[in-house]
């Protein structure tokens, strides 16, 4: 009699959810704490057992611990910094939105590509701003200034802010604000999951919430400290079914070999995961890879290892708004990625818009 032994189905492992951000050290203006938000994160680092200092201002800490740059930058970025928002003057935020609406400064993410890694130079860790009543106040003031036509802003451009959600609950108050203004509309985009303290929000439709999603290899390899593609997808298919304008953010689009396919399989991808009546009003935004000089010497200190092609002489220089030439790819590579992307596109979502490519 032979004896047949079934075999072991193979285990199937499920990969954690990526966790929420939970700072190592926070730092309190004084005066963050006579606000109802500054209490609220006071009580939720007490709650959590996080270390907490005082500290004068928000644009003042440094001496971070750590032997080395790299140390100290990756200490600087679990750090969070809880303060006033004193400047109301909004930045303007082309091509993404008439202006940049400021609810935090710095990220938890380590995109390697970052342009946060020059523009906030020495002060890497994240700044919550708890006056955001002021804020508000200051965009009400900017659609009023622009009526009849309609204002758009943009919550990431210094930050991601669904990132900080569960610690500051700026991005539902600013949901909520522009849901009741006909003239006021609300962007953000980011690298995260987690949505749902945005899920039940009264929106009114006023509000796009846009997902950054690249190729397997750029995420894998650049984007360390971020959730899962599949996650984002997952996200995106909650906020889209919870009424929320959906857009994609392609970015930043790197040619590298085996792009075409990357792209191809990312476009494929989404088209498969998602809800397929999310179709009509989709877009998608797509910013090729860039850098300056000063990205490129902080890049290569703050990621020895980084993969990231940087090499002046493969590219075109083009002149950035702040005075600094940007490397951008020549006009050829340009050219094939813009035409192939966009092809993909309309390929998966023929009723799509594409914002722009840049």
């Amino acid at each position: 009699m032979t004896i047949v032994t079934p075999e072991t189905p193979p285990v199937k492992r499920t990969r954690k959810a990526t966790a929420l951000f939970v700072p190592e050290l926070v730092f309190f203006e004084p005066d963050a704490l006579n606000y109802p938000k500054g209490e609220r994160i006071m009580e939720w680092v007490k709650a959590n057992n996080i270390p907490y200092r005082m500290t004068t201002s928000h644009n003042r800490i440094m001496n971070f611990p750590g032997d080395t740059e790299v140390e100290q930058y990756k200490i600087a970025k679990r750090t969070l910094v809880v303060g006033l928002r004193k400047t109301l003057k909004f930045d303007q935020s082309k091509p993404s939105a008439d202006y940049a609406i400021p609810i935090a400064t710095g990220c938890m993410g380590h995109c390697h590509y970052c342009y946060l890694q020059t523009t906030l130079g020495a002060k890497p860790y994240i700044r919550v701003y708890v006056n955001t009543e002021d804020i508000i106040n200051a965009a009400k003031e900017y659609i009023e200034e622009r009526s009849p036509e309609i204002t758009t802003f943009e919550a990431a451009c210094t930050s991601d802010p669904l990132g900080l959600e569960h610690i500051t609950g700026s991005l539902s108050e600013l949901i909520t604000f522009m849901a009741a203004e006909p003239l006021g509309r609300l962007r953000f985009v980011t690298k995260y999951q987690h949505v749902e303290p945005l899920l039940d929000l009264q929106h009114n439709g006023h509000t796009r919430i846009r997902f950054s999603v690249n190729a397997d290899y750029v995420i894998k390899n650049f984007e360390p400290a971020t959730s899962r593609f599949e996650e984002r997808i997952e996200a995106a298919g909650k906020v889209a079914r919870a009424g929320y304008p959906l857009g994609f953010i392609i970015a930043p689009i790197i040619w590298y070999d085996g792009w075409q396919e990357g792209y191809a399989e990312l476009l494929a991808k989404l088209a498969k995961t998602l809800p397929p009546e999310i179709g009509k009003g989709l877009t998608f935004e797509m910013i090729q890879h860039r850098f300056t000089k000063t990205a490129k010497t902080v890049i290569e200190k703050r990621y020895p290892k980084s993969k990231l092609e940087m090499d002046m002489e493969k590219r075109k220089k083009k002149w950035g708004r702040w005075g600094q030439n940007k490397y951008v790819y020549p006009d050829e590579q340009q050219t094939a990625l813009r035409e192939f992307i966009t092809e993909r596109i309309f390929e998966h979502f023929p009723e799509a818009g594409i914002d722009y490519f840049t």
